[in-house]
């Protein structure tokens, strides 16, 4: 008599018991010039998966969560480990736990999500299996990942309204005209000059200093801060769709 229909069913039954298994996964988000015009395009690490399941498709920055680290410090830990960066700002962003996110087993992946300055985008390490993407040129990735960019960039989007966190993509001090080209990045269209500059001007804690930035062909544009805090957290949102 032929066992194996029976073994497959208690394999599944079996399977169906396990509890799920808990990932951490990481968006990092950098300004990076574009390779055609040059100017500032938002980018994200991905890294090359080398087994299966999805072996060799680009996925998140992420492992499993251990019994010895807190949820910050695994998404830390990760970074750290596959790019070299630890980034000043890294929150925590969402949890996906759909049924079928994963071949072999269902894994809940609490996702976080981190901003870099140029400077340190530009530190972080590449190799073969790590490498820098333009946003909205990914691809196909690995799991759900690219419904978890999608998600990332949306929340992004919906923050640069309000609260500090274009500011984490900018070096301490700035000129206007970057702001303004973090936000044409991040929203993907072009701002009016003129009046974001006299829009930004109004803003609270933006603040001019005595010093200019050099090394251009025309007159030295003022280099401002923000004074604000950099902690700000938005109120609580919805995603657009459901995430399991």
């Amino acid at each position: 008599m032929d066992r194996e229909p029976f073994a497959s069913a208690a394999n599944v039954s079996e399977r169906l018991a396990q509890p799920p298994a808990l990932a951490i996964s990481t968006v990092i988000f950098a300004l990076r010039p574009s390779e055609a015009s040059g100017r500032p395009t938002l980018w994200l690490p991905l890294v090359r998966r080398i087994r299966e399941p999805f072996k060799n498709l680009w996925a998140l920055p992420g492992g499993p969560l251990t019994q010895a680290d807190s949820l910050q410090d695994a998404a830390a830990r990760n970074l750290a480990d596959t790019t070299g960066l630890a980034p000043s700002y890294l929150e925590q962003l969402y949890a996906f736990g759909g049924l079928h996110r994963s071949p072999s087993q269902r894994v809940v992946s609490i996702v976080y999500w981190a901003m870099v300055q140029p400077t340190e985008a530009d530190m972080a390490q590449e190799s073969e299996n790590v490498k820098w993407f333009r946003a909205d040129r990914l691809g196909t990735l690995a799991f759900d990942h690219n419904q978890i960019v999608d998600y990332a960039l949306w929340r992004l989007r919906n923050k640069m309204a309000y609260g500090s966190i274009a500011y984490h993509l900018l070096g301490e001090t700035f000129t206007l005209a970057q702001v303004r080209e973090v936000y044409e990045a991040v929203l993907d269209r072009t701002v009016d000059p003129a009046n974001f500059r006299r829009q930004l001007k109004q803003t609270a804690h933006i603040e001019a200093t005595d010093e200019y930035l050099q090394g251009g062909k025309h007159r030295p544009p003022r280099l401002y801060r923000y004074t604000g805090t950099t902690s700000e957290r938005s109120p609580a949102t919805d995603p657009p769709a459901d995430h399991g």
